[in-house]
């Protein structure tokens, strides 16, 4: 068993998914502060609050809280029960920007791959048909 998965980890695939992997997640934390302090502000300030993310309804209070109501990080910190729409909204548009992101990567890569497939089979020499190896043994056997 542990020469079937060193094998298995050795493969180029796993070694490339594990690096795909760490990437993914630096790009993420890109994409969550490009969303959380560029795009997320503009939106808010279009509606007319300063940080969309902490928008919230809030359901009930802890017993013996006693902070502000309006405060999203301290009511959550406390345990306060609240729907969170606007963080919901913000991981939407996180989800969004990096869903198309990975699709323009992967159009481009697949591009890619298909102009290295036709410069190989360009550069491949053309061997004889089907046709003109048939003819080259019909020829030899009339000899």
């Amino acid at each position: 068993m542990f020469k079937e998965f060193k094998a298995f980890i050795a493969k180029g695939n796993v070694i490339d998914l594990a690096v795909a992997v760490i990437i993914a997640g630096a790009f993420g934390a890109i994409v969550s502060s490009l969303t959380d302090d560029i795009i997320m502000p503009v939106i808010g300030a279009i509606f007319g609050g300063a940080d969309f993310s902490s928008y919230f309804i809030l359901l009930s209070t802890p017993e013996g809280y006693d902070g502000s109501l309006t405060d999203y990080a301290a009511l959550k910190e406390a345990g306060a029960a609240m729907i969170g729409y606007g963080a919901f909204v913000t991981a939407i548009i996180n989800f969004v920007i990096l869903a198309f992101i990975i699709f323009l990567l992967v159009r481009y890569a697949k591009k890619v791959m298909a102009e290295l497939e036709e410069k190989k089979a360009a550069a491949a020499p053309a061997g004889p048909t089907e046709i003109e190896l048939l003819t080259e043994i019909r020829d030899a056997l009339k000899k």
